[in-house]
């Protein structure tokens, strides 16, 4: 995993956790390697609890 990944349960905005994916997409050049696919997959579901944060505190 990335040194930029943040731990299990620490609390970032969706935009930041989708700035990260934008940025990793971008260095892999749209191909990820498996390291890059597993760091994707632990920053989708940072970005679909963020979500989800967002929407329970808008509610």
């Amino acid at each position: 995993m990335s040194p930029d990944v943040p731990p299990p349960g620490s609390v970032r905005s969706a935009a930041e956790v989708n700035e990260q994916i934008r940025a990793l997409w971008l260095r892999a050049g749209g191909t990820l390697s498996a390291q890059e696919r597993a760091e994707y997959e632990l920053l989708v579901v940072e970005w679909a609890e963020a979500i989800r944060g967002e929407v329970i505190k808008a509610a």
